[in-house]
């Protein structure tokens, strides 16, 4: 299993040149034992944002011997992007983006395999995209039978927004599709549950979980989320 991030080690910039890590709370807690295990030294410095801090790295506020670094694939609603476009400012600076496991395929893996055909991954925070916008997205991808990985399904100021997103599926889905939500994803306290589209709609969830709807094929195998990829009836019409 998979219980902290990866750490990649580059030819150019030996692990002796790194002097501090710079990140989040909860980055910072997920990368602990494998700092403490391959760079003992590194002091740590908790940031509010992380696109904040390769901001400050940038500018020189932070040390070149600090290592910004995010939880997650930064490429997947991660800080990848906004890193390149403040790049843009800073010629001089090089950016290397190190790949990682997003949530969609770890909570995947705990799960089952929900995610052996097509399927779409969307975001239920409205912070930077209009809610009407993110309707049409699940009404789209319900209708065209994806697979749907929710992110960010619910928080302080977000109660009822998997409610919400639920009955739009529903337009579309049996409420009896099986689902299930993955939360604190190799993290203390990691937990998974099975449960029907109709059933999903009344649980509660939070920003550390992460939902999964299946398509018209989707079923639940001795306990685990599965989505066939279609080997069976590829091979009746061989025969």
């Amino acid at each position: 299993p998979i219980h902290h991030c990866l750490f990649k080690r580059s030819s150019a910039i030996p692990a002796e040149y790194l002097k501090q890590v710079a990140s989040h709370q909860q980055a910072l807690i997920q990368t602990q034992h494998t700092r403490a295990e391959r760079y003992p030294d590194l002091a740590e410095c908790e940031i509010d944002d992380t696109a904040i801090g390769a901001k400050w790295l940038a500018e020189g506020t932070l040390s070149d011997t600090t290592a910004v670094i995010c939880s997650g694939d930064p490429g997947v609603y991660g800080m990848a992007g906004l890193v390149l476009e403040i790049g843009r400012e800073f010629p001089d600076t090089e950016i290397e983006i190190v790949p990682g496991v997003t949530a969609a395929g770890s909570g995947a893996a705990l799960l089952g395999a929900p995610l052996m055909h097509d399927f779409a991954v969307i975001s239920l925070s409205d912070l930077l995209t209009l809610w009407e916008k993110i309707e049409k997205r699940l009404a789209a991808a319900a209708e065209a039978d994806f697979v749907i990985c929710l992110y960010n399904p619910g928080g302080k100021n977000r109660r009822d927004y998997l409610q919400k997103a639920c009955d739009r599926i529903l337009a579309f889905r049996s409420p009896d599709t099986p689902c299930g939500t993955a939360r604190q994803i190799s993290r203390e306290g990691e937990s998974t549950y099975l449960c029907t589209l109709g059933e999903l709609r009344q649980i509660q969830v939070d920003m550390f979980t992460t939902v999964f709807i299946g398509n018209s094929e989707t079923v639940v195998i001795d306990g685990r989320l599965v989505t066939p990829r279609g080997y069976h009836r590829k091979k009746e019409r061989n025969s």
